[in-house]
């Protein structure tokens, strides 16, 4: 018996829709407020006009075929059964709709009230059928609720034929057929969903220069991101890559992006809405390249969800490069700079402040801290007058400033912006400052020393004696030199965190670490009785040095996780990477305690009100982080432990598995495959329908499915008994072999496959009419949809009914 596509969506809002509508029993009577007729008219020609005519209740409405369908409520819609049948449209046209907002759906919508007509135009290359049938589908809501979508069947015999002159007056043009709305003949949007229309073009800028424009034109209530979005934690930047050997590219210029508060992330990003360019700088030395081809890499998203269309290919042969001046990219905002220069000043005051910090904090490790009264007596004690011992502090101050910011400003220039910038993205790089950071941490701890040669320091400190400027200069450098065991592992901390691709990164963080060390000697200087008030050097430098040995490996976990959460290797999940820096925080606790002691360590005979307060400090934010091993959000921390989804429960469980156990105690389900022909295989021989997770490493609705429905104890046992559950990442971008990279034709357009996530992303809108995420369906054993699917919905009872209305279903096909 076949089954409409319709009579499958929704079992579970069907039955919530007549909860709401307030029907006191299943028994009563189905409110029906649209009253449908059909009728066929000769226009003379050789072509028919069927006319769907609705007539609708005094508060109710209709609506429109041109809607999302992937959003909102179920539009308009018609189907022929009867072969030999052609449409002019593929759409009907209609009258034209309302556009008001509508509380059910919480958006502007396209509706009808009262009465309104659908009009198909059809020609028949063959003879025509006596009779024309099918089904129309329609959705209709009042201002509280909302009845299920209906199917209503049509049969018009040929017979019943009415003369052109017998047609009604429409829409109300006040003649016979009215007057439809002229954008009722486009064609409604199926297939792929992209809220994002490309136009790439290529400019020449001289006899080997170029510029490459690309113009987004984004669909209202969507927004691309900027380019400058870590893309290791949120949303996917979008990035330009070119591909013609031979060419130089420079820097991806952008607009100024708006910064907001991303729910589809939890935090803020960098995004644009409305019309947008990027460009990119290109040159070539040698040979002249006949094209220019590449891809250009996206996301996109609204208030509730994001899609990953697949990249969008280029391929611009140079002769056809418009001889004319490139497009100003943002109007009204002047020229830009690279999307890293747009990160504005925000961004290199927070490394200025990093820097700063650290700074700070090397002012009081045990190779710092008791130079500076040495210091600072030296001069005013070498100087004439006092005028000239602040001087010639002053002078010292700027020089420990210039020798690191010099070395940020040499790491620039040795390393370049470009390099910076990728490695401070790339998992291995990350992998390196994960060793180095313990290594440093390691050496705070007391296990051993990092030093330059001693030579370095005896031929500097010899030029210190020539006095002046230049004798100034060169004790400065003597500080830099015989302090660089302990400032070392910090500036190799803040030049970490600086590696971020920002020209004035490097230099922001040094300049604020040298400015933290020089601001005591130049303040001492002035005020030399200031130095009376100083603490005496003792065993508490240590400590300040043993902390900070610790922070740094805690830090260090951060690298490791950064690379870990890139190469998906699943060493350093949520609640590893928690308990580690429990361990941390516990430590720091009892070592300032007194309960812990390393080898540089003296006997504690008391402890401080500062000491213990410290201590304490660390001991709560153990105690606080504690929950986070069973799934805590810790919104104190939020962003700095991997992703709440990228987590491992002690009772986790395999879905579709055969080992059973207390599923309702595990509280996390895994998919037991990724892949489509390898889950169908396991589902055939077990004799399980199979549920297809369409989904997404950074789609955070997929994660709050996971988090907030999967774990329900009926949909564990669906999951992981009666299922087999294959889930499908869209933005895996592994690349298929080259065997099975192809190009499909779909909608009108070239789709090409090169990813893992291009596959299913073709597989779902092909297959399933979306290509959003999350989205679940139920698979039988022949590879057919056995319903229809669903999804992001966080209430787990709309979840369950779907699994068991699809469940039922497979049974009863078997």
């Amino acid at each position: 018996m076949s089954v409409k596509p319709l009579q499958l969506l929704f079992s579970w809002f069907a039955l919530a829709c007549i909860v709401a509508a307030g029907a006191p029993t299943l028994q009563a009577q189905i409110h029906d407020p649209v009253a449908w007729d059909f009728a066929m008219y000769d226009n003379g020609d050789g072509t028919i006009d069927l006319d769907f005519h609705a007539d609708i209740e005094s508060g109710w409405h209709v609506y429109s075929q041109f809607l999302n369908p992937f959003d909102g409520p179920i539009p308009t819609s018609f189907t022929f059964d009867t072969e030999g049948v052609q449409t002019a449209d593929t759409a009907a046209s209609e009258c034209e709709p309302h556009l008001e907002y509508d509380p059910n759906f919480m958006m502007d919508l396209l509706f009808f009230e009262e009465e309104t007509h659908w009009v198909h135009t059809l020609s028949f290359p063959g003879a025509i059928p006596d009779t024309i049938k099918g089904y129309l589908t329609f959705m209709v809501c009042d201002e509280s609720k909302c009845l299920p979508p209906e199917d209503v069947d049509f049969a018009l015999a040929l017979a019943d034929l009415r003369p052109e002159s017998a047609k009604p007056d429409y829409c109300g043009g006040g003649h016979s057929g009215g007057a439809f709305d002229d954008g009722a003949s486009e064609e409604a949007p199926m297939g792929i969903y992209d809220p994002v229309q490309w136009d790439i073009t290529l400019y020449a800028t001289g006899e080997n220069a170029a510029t490459l424009v690309a113009t987004a034109e984004i669909e209202a209530g969507w927004h691309v991101y900027s380019n400058d979005n870590d893309p290791l934690d949120g949303p996917i930047p979008t990035a330009i890559t070119v591909a013609t050997e031979g060419i130089q590219v420079g820097d991806l210029r952008e607009c100024t992006p708006e910064v907001h508060f991303d729910p589809n992330f939890d935090k803020d990003v960098k995004s644009f809405e409305g019309t947008v360019r990027w460009a990119l700088d290109m040159t070539w030395s040698g040979d002249r390249p006949e094209k220019v081809d590449g891809l250009l890499t996206y996301m996109t998203c609204d208030d509730t969800k994001c899609i990953f269309p697949p990249d969008v290919e280029f391929y611009l042969p140079l002769d056809e490069a418009l001889n004319e001046a490139v497009p100003e990219l943002c109007p009204g905002q002047g020229e830009p700079g690279t999307s890293e220069d747009e990160a504005g000043d925000d961004g290199l005051l927070v490394l200025f402040l990093l820097g700063m910090g650290l700074g700070f904090a090397a002012l009081f490790t045990p190779c710092v801290f008791p130079l500076i009264p040495m210091t600072v007596s030296f001069f005013t004690k070498q100087s004439k007058t006092r005028a000239e011992g602040i001087r010639n502090a002053l002078i010292y101050g700027a020089s420990i400033i210039f020798i690191y910011t010099g070395l940020g400003l040499v790491l620039t220039a040795v390393f370049g912006v470009d390099v910076l910038n990728l490695i401070s993205t790339d998992p291995f790089f990350n992998l390196f400052l994960f060793v180095l950071l313990v290594v440093f941490g390691v050496s705070f701890l007391g296990a051993f020393e990092i030093q330059l040669p001693t030579s370095w320091a005896n031929k500097v400190d010899a030029q210190a004696d020539r006095g002046g400027l230049i004798g100034i200069f060169f004790m400065a450098a003597t500080l830099a030199i015989v302090s660089f065991s302990c400032t070392g592992p910090l500036v190799g901390s803040a030049l970490a965190g600086a590696a971020t691709g920002n020209f004035g990164g490097p230099i922001a963080v040094m300049f604020g670490f040298s400015l933290a060390l020089a601001i005591p000697f130049a303040l001492f200087s002035a005020f030399p009785g200031w130095l009376n008030s100083l603490p005496q050097s003792g065993g508490w430098l240590t400590s300040v040095k043993v902390v900070l040995g610790l922070l740094e490996i805690g830090f260090a976990f951060k690298f490791l996780s950064n690379a870990d959460l890139v190469l998906q290797l699943g060493l350093l999940k949520r609640e590893l990477f928690i308990a580690i820096w429990i361990a941390v925080a516990l430590c720091i606790a009892v070592y300032l305690y007194g309960g812990l002691r390393f080898p540089h360590d003296s006997k504690l005979e008391r402890m401080s009100v500062g000491r213990w307060s410290l201590g304490t400090a660390f001991l709560v934010l153990a105690i606080y982080m504690m929950p986070g091993m069973w799934g805590a959000p810790l919104n104190l921390i939020s962003g700095f432990p991997p992703p709440m989804f990228y987590s491992e429960s002690s009772g986790s469980v395999s879905a579709g598995g055969h080992g059973g156990g207390d599923h309702a105690a595990s509280g996390h389900v895994e998919a037991r495959f990724r892949d489509y022909d390898e889950g169908l295989a396991a589902a055939r021989a077990e004799g399980k329908p199979m549920i297809l997770d369409f989904t997404g490493w950074a789609c955070v609705n997929c994660r709050k499915m996971e988090e907030q429905v999967w774990p329900h104890p009926e949909v564990v046992k669906y999951l992981t008994e009666e299922a087999v559950l294959v889930s499908l990442y869209v933005d895996e971008r592994k690349a298929l072999p080259e065997s099975e990279q192809r190009v499909e034709q779909f909608g009108g357009k070239d789709f090409r496959v090169r990813t893992v996530g291009n596959k299913w992303t073709y597989l779902q809108a092909s297959r399933f009419g979306t290509n959003a995420q999350p989205f679940y369906v139920m698979i039988d054993h022949d590879g057919e949809a056995v319903g229809t699917g669903v999804g992001y919905d966080p209430d787990p009872d709309k979840f369950i009914a779907f699994l068991e209305e699809n469940m039922a279903r497979f049974n009863a096909g078997r």
